[in-house]
């Protein structure tokens, strides 16, 4: 396993999402309440972009169909969601935040 620097992670503000790409993988690098999350960046439902969703409460909302997925453990929260996405361990350290991938 290994951790890898998140581009631009430093302009995500409170509550929002962006897509980013480590390792080939579509990722949406997520803050809320003061913490970042990491989770599949597409959709299990439709495949939309999850960084085009709103980010609320713990929650990321599919643009697609709103479909809510738990942050911290990729939960599917509501329809029509219901399988639920890869999670990602995220660390913060010297202003950086770093996402860990899996070889």
């Amino acid at each position: 396993m290994a951790w890898h620097e998140a581009p631009g992670a430093q302009e995500l503000g409170e509550e929002e999402a962006m897509g980013i790409t480590i390792e080939g993988r579509q990722i949406a690098l997520c803050q809320s309440a003061g913490a970042y999350y990491a989770v599949q960046g597409i959709c299990t439902h439709q495949h939309a972009l999850l960084a085009d969703g709103y980010v609320e409460d713990g929650a990321i909302e599919c643009p697609l169909h709103q479909g809510r997925f738990d942050l911290k453990t990729g939960a599917a929260l509501c329809a029509p969601v219901t399988e639920p996405l890869r999670v990602y361990p995220v660390r913060a350290e010297d202003g950086k935040v770093f996402v860990q991938i899996q070889d």
